[in-house]
C-alpha cells in the first residue's frame, strides 16, 4: 500500500527540504491487536526517505516500557516527533488524508523549533506556569481538523509546559466516547475547558490562558 502517492513526492521532499536540524520520529506499536500499527509504519517508512534529516525509531508499546514511560505514551499507534528535544507533538493513530499534512508541519516544526505563532500569541504563551494537556480528536475525512491540530502543536512548541496530542477518533472508539466526541474537531484542555471546531490562534490562545489564570489560587 502506497500512501505518499507519486504526484505528491516531489510536493513533500520540498516541504521536509525545509528542515534544518534532524528529527526523529519515535513510533509506539506491536505485532498483535493493534489494528492501524501496520498501516503507520508503512506510511512512516515512506515518509522518511524523502529526507536526510528524518530518522524512524520503532518501540514495542509492550516490551519498551522504558520509552513508553519516558514519553508518557497510553495507546497505539502512537508518534511522537522530536527534534533537538520533545516538543511535546504526538500523533495517536495514522495521520494520512488531510491530517498528513499535520504530520508534515510537525516534521518542519521540531526541525527548526520555531512554532510560527504571532508575536502576540508567543508573549501571552509565556504566562503559562503549569503542565497543559491538549488532546484534539479529528477523523481523516475532516477538512478543518489539521487547523486544530497544527495550531495545537504549534502551541507545544512555543512552551515546553505544553503537550498536544492528536488523537483519531474512529481507532480510539473508548477514547472518544470517555470525551463525548459527536462531532470533530474537538478540543479538550487539561480535561476541562471543551472547544467545538477549530478556532483562530488569537482566540484559541486567549481561551487556554483564561483557563489557567481563572484556576490559579
Amino acid at each position: 500500500m502506497m500512501f505518499i502517492k507519486d504526484e505528491l513526492v516531489g510536493q513533500v521532499k520540498a516541504e521536509l527540504d525545509k528542515m534544518t536540524n534532524p528529527v526523529k520520529l519515535v513510533f509506539f506499536t506491536q505485532e498483535v491487536e493493534c489494528q492501524y500499527c501496520r498501516e503507520m509504519r508503512l506510511l512512516l517508512e515512506e515518509l522518511v526517505p524523502l529526507s536526510g534529516k528524518l530518522t524512524l525509531e520503532v518501540n514495542d508499546f509492550i516490551l519498551n516500557k522504558e520509552k513508553v514511560e519516558k514519553y508518557k505514551i497510553d495507546k497505539i499507534p502512537a508518534l511522537v516527533v522530536e527534534g533537538n528535544k520533545d516538543y511535546g507533538i504526538r500523533f495517536y493513530g495514522i495521520p494520512v488524508g488531510y491530517e498528513f499534512t499535520s504530520l508534515v508541519e510537525a516534521c518542519l516544526m521540531a526541525s527548526t523549533g520555531e512554532s510560527g505563532l504571532q508575536p502576540e500569541s508567543k508573549n501571552a504563551l509565556k504566562q503559562l506556569n503549569k503542565p497543559l494537556q491538549i488532546k484534539v480528536f479529528i477523523t481523516l475525512t475532516c477538512p478543518y481538523c489539521p487547523q486544530a491540530v497544527q495550531l495545537a502543536h504549534q502551541v507545544a512548541v512555543e512552551n515546553e509546559l505544553v503537550t498536544s496530542e492528536m488523537i483519531e477518533a474512529a481507532e480510539f472508539p473508548p477514547v472518544a466516547a470517555k470525551y463525548g466526541v459527536m462531532a470533530v474537531p474537538k478540543t479538550v484542555i487539561n480535561e476541562t475547558l471543551i472547544i467545538e471546531g477549530a478556532l483562530p490562534e488569537k482566540e484559541f490562545i486567549e481561551r487556554i490562558i483564561s483557563s489557567q489564570t481563572s484556576n490559579q489560587p
